[in-house]
């Protein structure tokens, strides 16, 4: 009876470690992106850097909500 449970936790453990790897790594990508585009937009056309910087924090704050959502995921997974 010990081995099904030692396995059904090693399961969810590595359940919790993908999503929050997946969920982590995934978001930075793409801030990275956003952050590279934005600078490459600013230095073409340094007229439009508020607009830009103003769709970039934006743009920064959802790919960030991901990660949180990604976290919240893994603790539920982890917990329940």
């Amino acid at each position: 009876m010990a081995d099904a449970f030692t396995t059904a936790d090693a399961i969810r453990q590595l359940a919790v470690a993908i999503t929050i790897g997946v969920g982590g790594i995934a978001p930075a990508i793409g801030i990275g992106m956003i952050a590279s585009k934005a600078m490459e937009a600013i230095g073409r056309n340094p007229e439009a850097s508020d607009k830009i910087q103003t769709s970039m924090i934006l743009g920064l704050a959802f790919a960030e909500a991901i990660a949180i959502y990604a976290l919240v995921t893994a603790l539920i997974i982890k917990f329940t």
